[in-house]
């Protein structure tokens, strides 16, 4: 059966960008999957690589994850040999998280696996047109700053 056509919707800047943003997603989705990475792992070890050593409250709110959720990503690059969690120096009580030399080999070839996909979301644009787009995402996702 044929989509229907919704030029009402497909003509909203919201639709647009959810369909370019999911298309981003699968596509570095589909990157990271080959290292055997899921997206939240991804995005856990960059943060933790840019933070750390960083109490594991303060790395959930800065990528804005759920503390359970937090747990069960970390469990699983802990398992794998990715992360320490091992006691804050500047608190006792808390975990600090870092990276394991592994860990960030991983994520260097997950950046360049990401960065490769996010390379062919915007293929159809040219140099200039990628630079003006990204300064217009970065105004209108309320992250400039």
């Amino acid at each position: 059966m044929a989509e229907a056509p919704l030029p009402a919707i497909r003509s909203l800047p919201s639709w647009l960008l959810g369909r370019a943003a999911a298309r981003g997603r699968a596509l570095v989705a589909e990157a990271l999957a080959v290292e055997g990475v899921k997206m939240w792992h991804h995005v856990v070890l960059s943060a933790v690589r840019d933070l750390a050593p960083v109490a594991q409250a303060d790395l959930g709110r800065a990528v804005r994850l759920d503390p359970k959720d937090l747990v069960g990503v970390l469990n699983d690059l802990q398992s794998a040999g990715l992360v320490l969690r091992e006691p804050d120096p500047a608190d006792r009580r808390k975990n600090a998280v870092s990276l394991t030399d592994e860990g960030a080999r991983l994520l260097e070839r997950c950046e360049r696996a990401a960065r490769h996909a996010n390379e062919e979301l915007l293929a159809p644009l040219s140099a200039d047109e990628r630079v003006r787009f990204m300064g217009l995402l970065i105004r209108i996702s309320g992250t400039e700053g």
